[in-house]
């Protein structure tokens, strides 16, 4: 068989072997074929190590059916295992371009906004990458130096893939914005209605001559400072934002395929590309200083990852955790609501309980963009879209 790491397509052929494995070789070819087929993915386009995240998924699914879940589970996190390990050997694999080689793009103009201007220099490296390995392919006196080239290709492919994942993550957290001050502006109201009815309540105990000033004047002040927050905020709102259902977001977050997101990290794959760079500049010598301080900083940059990766993911728990709890809590108001319009219960109560639940809603949204921001981020580390 065809050594992977020398291949055109090796993470293909380490795919076929895998599956090939399970299922056998011509169903292997199969399910790559459909997978391809069925993603609009250029047939003959070399596989990288998130496309077989994809295929191994399909996989999984079927496997689930066929095998149970149990056996579907171990036969995952032992490929991804495997498959993680595979991509700190072997570069994305980069298309062999024929014909002259390009020259270098002319610099990007300036004047875009400035949050624009780190994609497109990512961007603009990319090309230059690229252009660099297919000028070492084609010039005999450099050709051992294609492997750090092509860990350098890869590496200025995930710095674009970073930007544009925070491009991305930039408009989600505008969005989420937008929704979220609509969700506090339905609480001030909720409480402005609350706030008016306790007045009202307040209003008729001290004409029947109880002692309540106090209180009255404390409830007049807060319905003026809720008032006020409406007046700025109602008009810059659509309140209907407020009533769009809670995103729950059940997915497994103790999922081994997020460990690929430390070999795919772009810092890792910097500091592989430094490593073999080093190598090849000291003559294949592992023991040179140079090499050893290259190794010593891919796995400062390893380890970076992995605590970045495992934050992501403690954060993206703990969001998850609080959800499920305020979503509870909103599920018990909505029953108590609904049993109080039953019983005919008075104005102030549906008032208090109302607020509670916009309060419990607006905490549960809150909580559910903070992990839907959180888990986006850890696919973009590993999907293939």
């Amino acid at each position: 068989m065809t050594n992977p790491v020398h291949s055109r397509d090796p993470y293909r052929d380490w795919l076929r072997t895998r599956l090939g494995q399970e299922i056998g070789v011509a169903e292997a070819e199969a399910a790559i074929a459909g997978a391809v087929q069925r993603r609009g993915w250029p047939a003959l386009r070399a596989l990288g190590p998130r496309d077989v995240v994809a295929v191994l998924q399909d996989m999984y699914a079927l496997m689930r059916g066929t095998v149970g879940d149990t056996r579907a589970d171990q036969w995952l996190q032992a490929t991804t295992v495997d498959l993680a390990a595979f991509a700190q050997a072997v570069p994305m694999p980069t298309p062999h371009e024929d014909g002259e080689v390009p020259s270098t793009p002319r610099p990007v103009r300036w004047g875009r906004r400035a949050h624009d201007l780190p994609l497109l220099l990512a961007r603009s490296h990319a090309e230059i990458a690229g252009r660099s390995l297919n000028a070492i392919r084609t010039n005999p006196d450099l050709r051992s130096l294609e492997r750090a080239a092509e860990w350098d290709v890869q590496a200025t492919q995930a710095e674009v893939r970073r930007w544009e994942t925070e491009e991305m993550l930039s408009k989600l957290r505008a969005e989420h914005a937008r929704i979220e001050v609509a969700d506090q502006v339905a609480a001030a109201t909720a409480q402005g209605e609350l706030l008016r009815l306790t007045v009202q309540e307040l209003e008729a105990a001290a004409r029947q001559g109880q002692a309540v000033a106090a209180q009255l004047a404390h409830n007049r002040l807060m319905s003026s400072q809720t008032d006020a927050f409406l007046a700025s905020f109602q008009p810059l709102v659509d309140l209907q934002d407020a009533d769009t259902p809670l995103t729950m977001l059940e997915m497994d977050l103790q999922n081994v395929r997020f460990t690929l997101g430390v070999p795919l990290h772009p810092n890792v794959l910097r500091a592989r590309y430094a490593l073999n760079y080093a190598l090849w500049q000291n003559g294949e010598d592992p023991q040179a200083p140079p090499v050893q301080q290259a190794h010593e900083n891919l796995v400062q940059a390893e380890a970076q990852a992995q605590a970045q990766l495992n934050g992501t993911l403690d954060a993206a728990r703990a969001h998850q955790q609080a959800l499920r709890y305020h979503a509870r809590q909103v599920e018990t108001l909505e029953a108590r609501a609904a049993h109080l319009g039953k019983l005919g219960g008075d104005p102030l109560s549906l008032a208090r309980v109302k607020l509670e639940w916009r309060q419990a809603r607006t905490a549960a949204r809150e909580q559910a963009h903070r992990m839907e921001e959180a888990v986006r981020l850890l696919e973009a580390l590993v999907s293939d879209t």
